[in-house]
């Protein structure tokens, strides 16, 4: 029974130890609770905004990438311009002059009548 217990004690000496994080390392997040906490937190602050920009980015460019290819479609289908239909739109060249004379020919200034407003408490005795 001696030489199994010293072919034990003898193994056990002989393997190496793992090393140990030192003690000042651990000690680290009751001297600095920031270290612990503020800074994990921080970081998952600032890289998950970071993170979400670039998947907003992303979509939106894709949704511009789809946006233009069905632009394309139509106008190849339709001829359209980006203003319409291709010679169906041509602005009629007015002048402030004209509008006014042709509202002049519509309304009578001259005529009119006088029409009393009701009022609220009016309308609900009659």
């Amino acid at each position: 029974m001696t030489t199994i217990e010293t072919q034990k004690s003898s193994a056990s000496a002989s393997a190496p130890k793992q090393a140990s994080p030192s003690p000042s390392f651990r000690r680290w997040g009751r001297r600095n609770p920031f270290l612990r906490y503020g800074l994990p937190m921080i970081s998952l602050t600032v890289f998950g905004a970071l993170g979400l920009s670039q998947l907003l980015q992303g979509s939106k460019d894709i949704a511009k990438v789809k946006d233009d290819q069905e632009w394309e479609i139509i106008e190849t289908r339709k001829a359209l311009s980006r203003t319409g239909p291709v010679d169906a739109y041509k602005p009629k060249n007015t002048s402030i002059e004209d509008e006014l004379k042709a509202m002049e020919g519509k309304v009578d200034i001259n005529s009119y009548e006088y029409k009393k407003i009701p009022k609220l408490n009016e309308s609900k005795s009659n």
